[in-house]
């Protein structure tokens, strides 16, 4: 057992790295529930990006496994757009399965297998860029240049170089998922998490759900987890 800024690192279970064990997440300090041993490190970033002009807020946080399921299943079956490697939507009645699947892992996770899971990742943005009715589509143009969070991401790369804490798991195209300059990681938890991901374990709880393309993803398995899980680094970083 070790202990990082006053916080007792135990070893994660497997409940709560696949999303079905919430016991671990503040849901009422932020405006998103995240892992509770995040809330003081976000806020210290948040204070960061104030100091720098920048509102910093969550998009998206903690999602647990039911609803990491519910958003798989809607695109499988065609309830959400697919999206191509650049981010254009596809006709999904032109998709054979294995595309459809292809297209689905690119932006989103198996269950089971999404780092929000964990507490630790979260998807931000910068609130002080946009009117108060934007939506925020976290999509590669919000972040490039001509995009409203174009200078947000400008000043967190430079502040992510000189600091260990936080990082971006997707920021680059490794073959897998598609790249996602919004999505944080805080190190000290995720490095937790990812190291106790059970890939035989993982692959028992997807058989025994109700899982939109199962089979084909069970044949599939060990590429995609190759793929979509180690290839990005969650495991390694």
């Amino acid at each position: 057992m070790s202990k990082m800024k006053g916080f007792c690192m135990v070893s994660a279970s497997f409940e709560q790295v696949i999303g079905r064990d919430s016991s671990y997440i503040d849901f009422e300090s932020l405006e998103r529930p995240v892992h509770r041993e995040l809330v003081p490190e976000f806020l210290s970033l948040k204070s960061a990006a104030r100091g720098a002009g920048f509102d910093l807020r969550i998009a998206s946080g903690f999602r647990d496994f039911e609803r990491q399921l519910t958003i798989w299943n809607q695109k499988a079956e065609g309830k959400r757009p697919l999206l191509d490697a650049q981010g254009r939507e596809l006709e999904y009645t032109a998709l054979p399965p294995d595309q459809v699947l292809s297209s689905i892992l690119r932006w989103s996770a198996l269950p089971g297998a999404s780092r929000h899971h964990w507490g630790s990742d979260i998807d931000i943005y910068d609130a002080a860029a946009v009117d108060d009715g934007y939506v925020v589509q976290l999509t590669g143009a919000e972040c490039e240049s001509g995009g409203p969070f174009a200078p947000f991401h400008c000043w967190l790369t430079e502040y992510l170089a000189g600091q260990s804490a936080f990082f971006r798991p997707y920021d680059s195209d490794m073959g897998g998922v598609s790249p996602e300059p919004w999505h944080l990681s805080y190190r000290p938890l995720a490095q937790k998490y990812g190291l106790a991901m059970d890939a035989r374990a993982l692959y028992a709880v997807l058989e025994s759900v109700n899982l939109g393309l199962r089979d084909l993803v069970l044949a599939r398995f060990d590429e995609i987890f190759q793929r979509y899980v180690l290839n990005l680094g969650s495991l390694k970083r």
